[in-house]
């Protein structure tokens, strides 16, 4: 076990969880402990000052003066850690409400050391007994809507329990968020850059029906899925704006073919307005959407694989249409048929077009 690797702990109005689990911390553990007071008010300073006298010099305690969020309490522990501790191979996350053992913190720091350039997650099982049910289902919906929206796959999105690489700490200084949704943030500006890896770790609550947390299931759970869908919704728009450039050219060339009674004018015109739409399309999606930082030879050379195979979906599936329905409007049956290629095309996208991490992998420490 590296002992230089520090643990950060962000505190808001804390309780006498914190201090139970630094005494247990102390004993477990010699690495460096960084507490942020968050802005707490004077009331909980008994608790900060009974954490300075525990830890003694191996903790260090950082304030803000007033309340700035979770993610800018990790922001001032993780620019502490990169101007004082540069030599480290990163810093472990915990939350100071018991829900992590001595023995967890242990593990990700383990799984830390042994995997430098990962970043680790303490993931819990939210099948258990002991879960609260808004926890259980909060926790598998945003893993689920990550896992669509941005192809990222973690088993628990919000633990607070995590290793992150030197490199990568110093990049998350500068990036929004400062709530709850700043763990959010950091799952997805990881993909194409770190691993992920999941050590499992033990699943604590105080109180299976009312687990003491400052965590606001409304606001917070706003600002996450806004992070998560901002991206989605970037798609969306741009296909949006597309299929009105790709309806507009299909209706002009589909009168303009069927009028010299062309025949296989549904799926000419198809191609022709595709071309119009996808130029327009992959620009947006490689400078705004995606940023990918792929060559754009290589970006396009896929996004036009994929194009060509829609193409002809879109084109085969009209025509079947066309042909079965009487006095069908072949407008009308492609908005339809392009509307189910949408999903489809965000997922292949995201996964082929633009590289996105596979599923984590889990390490080899025990439970």
């Amino acid at each position: 076990m590296n002992s230089t690797i520090p643990i950060i702990i962000p505190s808001y109005e804390p309780d006498e969880r914190l201090c139970t689990l630094l005494k247990s911390l102390k004993v477990v553990l010699k690495n460096p402990i960084i507490i942020v007071n968050d802005g707490s008010s004077r009331e909980y300073d008994k608790f900060f000052d009974e954490a300075k006298e525990i830890l003694g010099e191996q903790g260090i305690i950082l304030k803000h003066e007033v309340n700035k969020g979770k993610g800018q309490a990790l922001k001032t522990a993780f620019s502490y850690v990169s101007e004082n501790m540069p030599s480290v191979v990163g810093a472990v996350t915990a939350d100071s409400d018991g829900q992590h053992s001595p023995e967890c913190i242990r593990k990700v720091i383990d799984a830390l050391d042994e995997n430098p350039s990962s970043l680790i997650m303490g993931v819990r099982d939210f099948d258990k007994e002991n879960v609260p049910k808004k926890s259980r289902f909060g926790n598998k919906l945003t893993s689920k809507v990550l896992a669509s929206a941005s192809g990222v796959k973690v088993s628990d999105t919000q633990t607070g329990l995590r290793g992150i690489p030197m490199a990568f700490l110093k990049e998350l200084i500068n990036v929004k968020g400062n709530r709850f949704e700043f763990e959010t943030v950091m799952l997805l500006e990881s993909a194409k850059k770190y691993p992920i890896a999941e050590v499992p770790i033990e699943t604590i609550y105080d109180s299976k029906e009312n687990h003491q947390t400052h965590f606001n299931p409304f606001k917070d759970s706003i600002r996450i899925y806004a992070i998560i869908l901002k991206r989605f919704l970037k798609f969306s728009i741009c296909s949006l704006t597309s299929c009105a450039i790709d309806l507009i050219m299909f209706s002009i060339f589909c009168r303009i073919f069927k009028a010299h009674d062309i025949i296989g004018y549904v799926a000419l015109a198809t191609a022709i307005a595709r071309v119009f739409s996808c130029a327009f399309n992959f620009t947006i999606n490689y400078i705004v959407v995606f940023k990918s930082d792929e060559t754009i030879i290589k970006s396009l050379i896929k996004y036009a694989s994929i194009a060509i195979v829609q193409m002809a979906l879109s084109a085969g599936l009209v025509s079947f249409f066309v042909a079965i329905i009487p006095h069908a409007i072949e407008v009308v049956v492609k908005m339809f048929v392009d509307t189910g290629l949408f999903f489809v095309n965000y997922y292949v996208q995201h996964k082929f077009v633009f590289k996105k991490q596979g599923k984590p992998k889990e390490t080899s420490s025990e439970q």
